[in-house]
């Protein structure tokens, strides 16, 4: 697993399908999708409002894709999560 230090943040992807009541998937535009992110990892530094299991709203282009395991996570700093999702 990785540990994040100082005020990094260890991100998983979330992926969501929009379903129709009939069952079909509906695809969006790669350019039109959020960018949601459950927490994994949090630095030590981090502000105590950020958790794990948190889904967040991070910027587009931010941090950096690692693979551990088949599992790609991104590593980011704290100040590129935009927002918590309640």
């Amino acid at each position: 697993m990785l540990k994040p230090l100082h005020k990094n943040v260890v991100l998983k992807k979330v992926e969501e399908e929009k379903k129709t009541a009939s069952g079909i998937i509906l695809t969006q535009a790669p350019e039109k999708k959020p960018s949601l992110g459950e927490v994994v990892a949090v630095g030590e530094e981090c502000d105590k409002n950020l958790t794990v299991d948190s889904k967040v709203v991070y910027k587009e282009y931010t941090g950096t894709t690692v693979k551990v395991d088949d599992v790609e996570y991104i590593i980011c700093e704290e100040k590129d999560i935009l927002a918590v999702v309640e």
